[in-house]
């Protein structure tokens, strides 16, 4: 019996036979992996088989909010959603906001297991602990937002919250994903995994509560993290008024913002054009996450030209890069509306910048022809044509088609050598920092369970400058090994499971970050964690992910950067000279084994480390 936090419910649903049950959450998993990606990561370890079809009935798609989702903490109205990525064949994990994962809470349930296919196009609908299913056949074709609209009306309320794919997941593009409000789960294809299940949208609706273990205990913790974000030097005075977009002039100043598919970083820095400056014009308002008083989410209006009128949430930080430095689109009313249409689509937009990137060297190096693009000049700086490969990958058409399923799947079908210049890691085209000037952050796109993942192991220590756990050199591999598996596990146990919004790690709590989830879990859910209990749930989960990972034969050869970032060294900036080399990412690798307790050799986890860390089961899972 849980005494808060948790509602202690899962709700099972078999799209194939349309049932669905109610069952329990073992407490042990609630202490063991706290909720988010926790949760997703367990069960998708314990049910879902080796060599699993990513897009077959087998594969089972998670949605899970944390213990804190539901409560007055601010910034915790965030979920995961998980499954084996169509994308990379690994754990998939994505993480959103906005309103959605509240309302799950409401509506009785901690988590949603979707398992199965349905017959004809579906859409879930959970309210106040019942589940039904429902036709979708009316808004299967639409885009994001008026699917949203359409199934608020059937239901007769506007409060209903609403996760849907748009075409992109309907046409199985493994770069799709899976939109609320406008708020993406955005990478590893999992809009791809709905679409594949016949799932157009899930709605939720709840008129429940979340119960507080302790209030005095609670009211201590909150205030004491509530001061924390007030004196933050930079979450109010800046973050809340700019969001993540600020990190454009930063990253360029620093030489690490990627441009024209990282074969330009600090050549082509776009502050002028894409920085705060800029987007301070295009400024409308701003929007929030339910009970978050941060509202880091810009709402910017295009202004000028065809775009001129389209409105979005965003574009964040990693946009800016994706349809702008990337693609080498200075034009931000098109940046602006890129990124509305490829929320509309239900595209992931780091993936799809990526790929477009790709197109666009590939056709300036003469290894794409026009007959190839069916005459479309993919030049870097053509925003037409990057707005018009959006809609051609969404629909699966002409060589929107060969793109849809990301650079990776796209360089295997083209050759020509084509693969030197795909950007990603284990299928996950690489988001908005070039690595080469920040070699922690390379490893942890090296080594993350999700493939190139800026959000599992975030290294802010060499992005900002941040000493904590202690300063760091961002040019030098000594040394981060150790503290990428810091980031990993800290990330993964304070953001990704209780969950919350990961900017407060890096902006407010990150010296208090461990102690201040574990005063919260007290307070809120009556399970006493020690700040070292906390961590080491960061890294139960990252051990499990990398046994699902290693389960689906992943090994230390996967644990590599692009070719380019290895032996091409920046040519100019304020990074100008890095690179990694590849003495230096086994360097890193072979410290961050041994941090992890994993065999160097392989990069398996061993049987001790997995003992130590309650789930030797793995271990026989593994050896088997």
């Amino acid at each position: 019996m849980y005494k808060g936090g948790y509602t202690g419910k899962v709700l099972r649903v078999n799209l194939t036979d349309q049932t669905s049950k109610e069952e329990a959450l073992p407490q042990e998993i609630a202490k063991g992996y706290i909720g988010g990606a926790g949760f997703g990561i367990k069960y998708l370890f314990d049910e879902v088989k080796a060599r699993t079809d990513p897009l077959g009935p087998d594969n089972k798609l998670i949605f899970a909010s944390g213990p804190f989702s539901g409560t007055t903490i601010p910034c915790a109205s965030r979920m995961a959603v998980t499954a084996k990525s169509p994308l990379t064949n690994a754990v998939g994990v994505a993480l959103t906001g906005g309103y959605f994962p509240v309302e799950l809470k409401y509506a009785g349930f901690d988590a949603i297991i979707i398992e199965g296919k349905a017959e004809k196009p579906t859409y879930l609908w959970v309210k106040d602990g019942k589940a039904q299913f429902r036709s979708a056949k009316k808004v299967w074709g639409m885009k994001t937002t008026d699917c949203q609209q359409i199934i608020k009306n059937e239901l007769n309320d506007q409060n209903v919250r609403v996760a849907c794919i748009g075409p992109a997941g309907e046409n199985l593009c493994k770069i799709a994903c899976i939109i609320n409000e406008l708020r993406a789960a955005g990478r590893k294809g999992l809009g791809a995994v709905m679409g594949s299940k016949n799932l157009k949208a899930v709605a939720v609706r709840g008129s429940g509560e979340v119960a507080i273990a302790d209030k005095e205990k609670y009211k201590s913790a909150r205030d004491a993290f509530a001061k924390a974000m007030k004196e933050s030097p930079v979450l109010y005075p800046q973050f809340s008024k700019l969001g993540t977009p600020m990190v454009v002039d930063h990253a360029c100043a620093i030489g690490i913002f990627p441009t024209k598919n990282f074969s330009a970083t600090g050549e082509y820095a776009p502050a002028d054009k894409l920085g705060v400056e800029a987007q301070l014009t295009r400024n409308v308002g701003s929007e929030h996450c339910y009970g978050c008083p941060v509202a880091c989410s810009q709402l910017k209006m295009a202004k000028a030209g065809p775009y001129a009128g389209t409105l979005t949430e965003g574009p964040e930080y990693e946009t800016f890069f994706s349809f702008g430095g990337e693609t080498g689109v200075e034009n931000i009313d098109a940046v602006i509306a890129a990124d509305r249409l490829a929320d509309e689509l239900g595209l992931d937009t780091i993936s799809a910048g990526v790929a477009i990137g790709f197109a666009m060297e590939l056709y300036e190096k003469g290894i794409l022809s026009p007959k190839d693009t069916g005459r479309l000049k993919l030049n870097f700086g053509n925003d037409e044509a990057m707005m018009t490969l959006l809609r051609l990958m969404a629909y699966r058409e002409g060589i929107g088609d060969l793109l849809a399923d990301g650079t990776r799947a796209a360089a295997e079908k083209i050759g020509k050598g084509s693969e030197k210049y795909a950007m990603h890691v284990k299928g996950l085209g690489l988001p908005a920092y070039d690595v080469r000037g920040a070699k922690a952050h390379g490893l942890n796109f090296a080594t993350s369970y999700t493939g190139a993942d800026h959000n599992r192991g975030y290294a802010f220590q060499e992005v900002f400058g941040i000493p904590i756990p202690y300063e760091v050199d961002r040019f030098s591999a000594q040394g981060k090994g150790k503290l990428t598996k810091w980031n990993q596990d800290v990330r993964s146990a304070t953001c990704d499971a209780p969950t919350m919004c990961a900017f407060l790690l890096d902006m407010a709590v990150p010296a208090i970050a461990t102690q201040n989830t574990a005063s919260l879990m007290e307070a809120v859910t009556g399970l006493k964690l020690s700040a070292e209990e906390v961590q080491a749930v960061g890294e139960r989960i990252n051990n499990l992910a990398r046994a699902f990972n290693v389960r689906e034969g992943f090994g230390r050869n996967d644990d590599t950067l692009p070719d380019r970032l290895l032996t091409e060294p920046l040519k100019e900036g304020a990074s100008k000279g890095q690179f990694i080399s590849k003495d230096e990412l086994k360097q890193m690798l072979d410290e961050y084994y041994a941090e992890r307790g994993w065999d160097i050799k392989s990069g398996i986890p061993t049987r001790k480390k997995l003992k130590e860390l309650g789930i030797e089961y793995v271990a026989d899972a593994l050896k088997s």
